[in-house]
């Protein structure tokens, strides 16, 4: 240990004590934890063959609308075609996942076996690396024993391994970096020096290239950074401004680019899409996947002749207009939409029961986290509003748009953890009650 002359603690490990902040360190498990939990899904992947991705409709289930622009990237198009046809660049998709497939088309081959397996494996790594952050969340929160089982649950949970292996997506990417940030808001409350600020502002921009719905926890999470650090003392003012400087740097190219190709200022221009197909006469919580351009030749149609901002600014109209005239009913799919989040949705798309009993594991999963999210509240748990934050915020746009199991996926590393450790008090007040039993004998 580094020391002053008269012995006392160097000041940046005195403030380290004082403030909380210690550089994480992982246990030995990780040695067999990591490699074991990524050779099960890869073996997976060809268990279940789900590298023959289904080739009709011109392969467009590899990578759906990522996989057409990734495509055009590997082509020399550019970031363009999200459907079939040249319909010209695009914005649909943020960038970071069709680029990913763009450049493994390349190397690979468009749509081969060996590009699947390649971006499969991908997927299997950024699953198999969230275990890491999950420990981490999970020790500086509720513990080293809840952490090692977080870890265990995520890193052998088959459940885990069908987002990895089944969609070419970034499925497991989001969760990953989603779960980084969480980490990183956490020991942003102690970190002296403005180098947690920057990593927190590029983790950030990083992960909102992959999946923009990532900005709805942003507020939150800053107010309970600056929150947590205002309580201690500590400046959090400077720390912001190199945080913003570097989100907006690693969001800058893309921006600029969109500008220049549509004259806005776009991360994505799909909404209008995606607010309609879950909002119409039909419109009963779900999606509405017959409105969707490459699955309707008429769609499609408008789609190549209007350009896809005049496309997507015609159908956020339309739902609009449906809305205003059907106030109520857009209340009552909206509460649908709430419970399919955390129900699961019906399997069956023309299905208008409230409950499908086959979803039950699933609901029974957020039935627990939710349990132990009030939990940790009450006990006041390190980090628990954070948590509680998380779960607000993230599932909002859903509940107006449409739910679907892999929107909950981001989220589920910090569920796990809510689990284990609801289940862990659960098992320590039991075995407390034995022992009290067994003295009072």
């Amino acid at each position: 240990m580094e020391t002053l002359k008269s012995g006392a603690p160097a000041p940046r490990e005195r403030l380290e004590k004082d403030q909380g902040f210690r550089r994480p360190r992982l246990p030995r498990f990780f040695l067999w934890l990591l490699p074991l939990s990524f050779v099960l899904q890869v073996a997976s992947v060809g268990v279940f063959h789900q590298y023959r991705t289904r080739p009709g409709n011109d392969n467009f289930e590899f990578g759906w609308e990522m996989g057409r622009i990734g495509r055009s990237i590997a082509q020399g198009q550019g970031f363009s075609n999200p459907y079939d046809g040249n319909t010209g660049p695009t914005a649909w998709e943020p960038p970071l996942y069709p680029f990913l497939i763009g450049g493994v088309f390349k190397v690979f081959g468009v749509y081969t076996l060996a590009s699947a397996w390649v971006l499969l494996s991908v997927n299997s790594l950024f699953a198999t690396l969230t275990c890491i952050p999950i420990f981490l969340i999970a020790r500086k929160t509720f513990g080293e024993n809840v952490a090692r089982w977080s870890a265990y649950a995520w890193g052998l949970n088959p459940y885990v391994w069908y987002w990895s292996i089944h969609w070419i997506w970034d499925t497991t990417f989001t969760p990953f970096i989603l779960a980084c940030v969480f980490l990183l808001a956490l020991e942003l409350q102690g970190w002296p020096g403005w180098q947690g600020w920057a990593l927190f502002g590029a983790l950030y921009g990083i992960g909102v290239l992959a999946n923009p719905t990532m900005l709805t926890f942003l507020p939150f999470c800053g107010l309970w950074i600056w929150r947590q650090r205002y309580r201690r003392g500590l400046a959090s003012v400077g720390g912001i401004v190199i945080a913003s400087v570097v989100f907006w740097t690693a969001l800058s190219p893309w921006l600029v680019r969109n500008y220049a190709v549509f004259g806005h200022f776009l991360l994505r221009d799909d909404f209008g899409l995606q607010f309609r197909l879950g909002n119409g006469p039909y419109a009963e919580g779900m999606l509405m996947p017959y409105l969707q351009p490459h699955h309707n030749k008429l769609e499609w149609e408008k789609f190549h002749q209007m350009g896809e901002l005049a496309y997507g600014e015609s159908c956020k109209q339309e739902a609009f207009y449906w809305i205003r005239a059907h106030p109520g009913r857009f209340a009552v799919i909206s509460l649908k939409r709430f419970f399919y989040y955390w129900n699961g949705v019906p399997r069956e798309s023309n299905s208008v029961s409230p409950v499908d009993f086959r979803t039950s594991a699933f609901l029974a999963t957020s039935v627990l986290a939710l349990w132990g999210l009030g939990r940790a509240v009450r006990q006041k748990r390190a980090g628990a509003w954070l948590f509680a934050g998380l779960v607000l915020t993230y599932p909002t746009v859903y509940y107006f748009v449409f739910p679907h199991a892999r929107y909950r996926h981001p989220i589920e590393p910090e569920l796990v953890i809510l689990i284990v450790f609801l289940i862990s008090e659960a098992a320590r007040r039991s075995t407390g009650a034995k022992v009290r039993e067994i003295a009072n004998g």
